[in-house]
């Protein structure tokens, strides 16, 4: 795609989302109190599956910078064990690079500076150093939740995940919502599988920075047809190398910064796969709850299916 066309996409979808001046929960509108209480109906088994992967501290050529955990008590011989205090408790300490090519987690809309500019026009500059002063994860400090719909686009081409550099297109989805009789509704929080993860498995990890499967720019339209509240993915929702001449992450400028919407990046889909393969359903209640962090661009994330 070229710069120009990307320009007229981005131009398109942010008229396609009309707003208030002042607003500031995006494409979260579409996610009314009514379509809240309509995607509770989706519980029936009542299992619950994590749609996020395990947080690594171990470093990868993914991964440079991996989570931090460091345990602060007790000391070593300071358990009990050996007599003394019967109580003790145990503590520690993380640390990590939120927007990582490994661990879940979600953007808010305060982390994609386009053209001088965050979504809807806030000024650039409302972040600084010391954090985001505007549309930061605090928005979404009373959760995401709404009727998840996943669609599994390896399954679709029948393989077990797309190459890196691989691009999901919109006639992709489209289809994939039929194979998989499913339809992606107004304010349903949408997934897109890649296969990321069990590539990454069994393959072993690589710079998914420089080569990635995800989201053709063009794709967005489909989001912005359904009025979907929140994009998922198991992958980064942008393909690596970029589509489009001179923008690096094209998906995430159309869908946060012109569209409003929170992205939730390095999800894991496999259990939720099988577990709707054996209910031979695709839809699901999905609770997201991100950490109450008032400043931040995104947080760490374990979205959950109830299904």
């Amino acid at each position: 795609m070229t710069g120009d066309a990307f320009r007229a996409l981005y131009e398109e979808l942010r008229d396609r989302s009309p707003r208030a001046p002042d607003d500031r929960r995006g494409a979260l509108g579409h996610l009314t109190h009514e379509r809240v209480v309509a995607a509770a109906a989706e519980v029936r088994s009542g299992r619950t599956v994590s749609l996020a992967a395990p947080i690594e501290t171990l470093p990868g050529p993914d991964n440079p910078e991996p989570a931090r955990h460091r345990m602060i008590a007790p000391a070593d011989g300071e358990t009990g064990e050996t007599g003394g205090d019967g109580l003790h408790f145990a503590r520690d300490r993380f640390a990590m690079n939120v927007h990582g090519d490994a661990d879940s987690h979600l953007d808010a809309l305060c982390h994609v500076l386009f053209d001088g500019e965050l979504y809807n026009g806030v000024p650039a500059s409302s972040v600084t150093s010391q954090g985001a002063g505007a549309l930061s994860v605090e928005l979404v400090r009373d959760g995401i939740v709404g009727r998840g719909v996943l669609l599994d686009v390896p399954r679709l081409r029948g393989v077990p995940w797309l190459e890196p550099g691989d691009h999901v297109t919109a006639a992709d989805l489209t289809a994939a919502e039929a194979a998989q009789g499913v339809r992606v509704l107004p304010g349903d929080l949408l997934f897109v599988r890649v296969g990321h993860r069990p590539r990454r498995q069994e393959r072993g990890a690589w710079d998914a920075a420089r080569a990635r499967a995800g989201l053709h720019p063009a794709a967005v339209r489909f989001l912005a047809d359904r009025q979907v509240a929140a994009l998922g993915s198991d992958g980064n929702n942008d393909t690596a190398p970029s589509a489009v001449d001179g923008v690096g992450f094209p998906v995430h400028v159309l869908a946060v910064h012109a569209m409003g919407l929170h992205l939730m990046d390095y999800l894991q889909f496999e259990e939720l796969t099988r577990a709707c393969a054996r209910e031979d359903r695709w839809s699901f209640l999905c609770v997201v709850a991100p950490l109450r962090l008032p400043s931040a661009t995104g947080s760490p994330v374990n979205p959950i299916a109830v299904l």
